[in-house]
């Protein structure tokens, strides 16, 4: 019989509980970029689409399969429990919850499904939702018509949505207000402290679209009330894709019906047999079976990380990235499309040239090495914390002059 020669390769690490596992280190602003590889090869400001990855966070990934090669299901109850326990304090953390809120999805629809479909709505109900949303804030909506449900649509005012606006919308049927916190296309930053306000006041509920927001600024959702938010972690959070997490404030858990369910969702671990469907007391009632474990381990690396940096920190880091940008662009010429009033900046900074288009100057740019964005025929730049003011620099110098 011939004997099977496996290949020699290098083994990662398979300790997957260890204090520092990914090599992370100490990290400063000044020292992270190292950290990231996309530095190497690229002017990347496209943070906002999909984020460069760090390599404690491909580390963390390639460490979990590497124990599932060496040790197959053996440590499975120590990754559900690693999930619950430490990972989710953690993410908690980051944006001032408990882990028991914390739920991980696969994206930021998902985490808006789970409110839209886990709703107990009625005939006559409405929602209340800005004209500038991202689909995925809107089609999930928009499918309960079919329950009876409509659509309050905020209109904008020049890329801002305002409070008072979604105030005149509220009636004694209106069950929610679903925004996202910093919007897509032009950076603005909704006043959420303000609708939270209102919403409390009004006894209406509070869904977020945070996809926008966490990872690039200071988050903390007790303090301002929030009920719902969805996270993706492939954009701000420099996580991997197919990864994030849905945060469901604890006294709204039993308002939400949810909408997928299997035997994670009731926590019984290895009694199969155990057919009495009996959710989990927590947000894991939304994990209906195996979450994305490799995923997660990076997305726990990404969010060590930016513990470590501090979210304050991170989110003066950018400001001032995009406001040295800003100045930059506006003395070549350049129109800042961007709401940049008090408290409506936020990681993206959209602008455009007077008379050329976007799309070939994005062109010239990428041919360049340097990435940003098109969204509604305005380029849109979105530095994240490893980018420098080199960078910014160095964008502005391969800009045609207006």
């Amino acid at each position: 019989m011939n004997s099977v020669a496996f290949a020699a390769a290098p083994v990662p690490r398979t300790d997957l509980f260890a204090a520092d596992p990914d090599g992370i280190g100490h990290q400063t602003l000044a020292s992270v970029g190292a950290l990231f590889p996309i530095k190497q090869r690229r002017c990347y400001l496209n943070n906002a689409s999909i984020g460069g990855l760090s390599l404690p966070v491909i580390a963390g990934v390639e460490r979990f399969l590497a124990n599932v090669r060496d040790n197959g299901r053996n440590d499975y109850p120590r990754w559900c429990e690693h999930t619950d326990t430490a990972i989710k304090d953690r993410v908690a953390r980051l944006i001032g919850a408990r882990r028991s809120e914390i739920a991980f999805v696969k994206n930021t629809t998902e985490g808006l499904v789970n409110v839209a479909n886990g709703l107990d709505w009625r005939e006559g109900d409405n929602l209340i939702l800005p004209d500038i949303e991202y689909p995925s804030n809107v089609y999930c909506w928009m499918k309960l018509a079919k329950r009876g449900v409509s659509i309050r649509w905020v209109k904008n005012r020049d890329g801002r949505i305002l409070v008072d606006d979604i105030r005149a919308l509220i009636d004694s049927r209106t069950r929610l207000v679903s925004i996202s916190a910093v919007q897509f296309s032009n950076g603005f930053r909704h006043d959420i402290e303000a609708t939270a306000a209102l919403c409390h006041e009004k006894g209406v509920l509070l869904n977020l679209d945070a996809i926008q927001w966490a990872g690039v600024l200071a988050i903390d959702v007790e303090r301002l009330g929030v009920h719902f938010m969805s996270v993706g972690g492939h954009k701000w959070m420099l996580a991997p894709i197919g990864t994030g997490f849905f945060y469901c404030r604890r006294d709204a858990l039993d308002l939400l019906d949810p909408p997928s369910v299997g035997y994670h969702s009731v926590g019984k671990h290895e009694a199969h047999m155990d057919y009495e469907l009996s959710y989990r007391p927590d947000a894991g009632r939304f994990e209906e079976a195996l979450v994305n474990f490799p995923g997660i381990w990076g997305l726990d690396a990404a969010v060590r990380l930016q513990l470590q940096l501090t979210p304050v920190a991170i989110e003066a880091h950018i400001l001032g990235l995009n406001a040295h940008a800003a100045e930059e662009l506006r003395r070549r010429g350049y129109e800042i499309v961007s709401p940049f009033g008090e408290g409506e900046r936020s990681g993206n900074l959209s602008f455009r040239h007077p008379t050329r288009p976007g799309e070939e100057i994005e062109a010239r740019l990428k041919e360049a090495g340097i990435d940003l964005a098109m969204r509604g025929g305005r380029m849109r730049i979105s530095p994240s914390y490893y980018n420098d003011i080199a960078e910014i620099d160095r964008l502005i110098a391969a800009l045609p002059a207006a």
